[in-house]
């Protein structure tokens, strides 16, 4: 268990060291079976990544239940909550207050397939939830129907968040999301790109399921 916990140690420190998410923004977790429990350990509320020791991470389960003695979790804790109930698949998770998913994420609309690698989210285009509150069950909700047929999606006025079967992945697939966002905010400073059909992307998403990337 130790293992783990010290793996969201590392993978929130890069959150920092790659600029994915500056100071204590974002936040990390990973799905594990504490004593028994399903749950998750997620990084700890307003503690700087710098600091972090085994310790500190905390233990929720899928109930939403941890020890407060313990200490408090990420007030994001919900949303990772509701992902690892939804989604079976999902072993760990990346959420980041990334500069340009950021910056997209303010328009509250979807990217469209202007580049195919708008894939790698999981359909044929990356889809922004509706604005709600951070740390709330509503924000949750709407996190949820924008991660139906895909592992990462743009919040609102917020951030991105990008799920995966470990945590390498997960971080990995949220690069590549804040990449994408980048190369749409220079796509639009020349005008409105062409998008991609849906024909197309049908075959682009067939190509990426027997797709290693290496």
């Amino acid at each position: 268990m130790k293992k783990l916990k010290t793996e969201v140690i590392k993978y929130s420190k890069k959150l920092n060291a790659t600029n994915l998410s500056a100071l204590r923004s974002g936040n990390i977790s990973v799905r594990v079976r504490d004593k028994g429990v399903e749950g998750f350990y997620i990084t700890p509320s307003g503690r700087r990544y710098s600091s972090l020791k085994p310790r500190d991470i905390v233990f929720v389960s899928l109930k939403g239940v941890y020890d407060k003695k313990k200490g408090k979790p990420s007030s994001e804790w919900r949303f990772h909550q509701d992902i690892y109930v939804n989604k079976k698949e999902a072993k760990a998770i990346v959420h980041a207050h990334s500069t340009c998913a950021t910056a997209v994420s303010t328009h509250q609309k979807n990217i469209p397939a202007f580049h195919y690698m708008v894939a790698v989210a999981g359909g044929e285009d990356i889809k922004c939830s509706k604005y709600a509150t951070f740390g709330t069950k509503v924000l949750s909700r709407n996190i949820i129907r924008a991660l139906i047929n895909r592992k990462a999606c743009l919040i609102a006025n917020h951030g991105q968040v990008a799920f995966s079967e470990n945590l390498e992945k997960a971080f990995e697939l949220a690069q590549e999301i804040e990449n994408i966002c980048h190369q749409y905010i220079n796509a639009l400073r020349i005008g409105i790109p062409k998008i991609l059909s849906k024909k197309e992307m049908k075959i682009v998403l067939g190509k990426f399921k027997n797709y290693k990337r290496g």
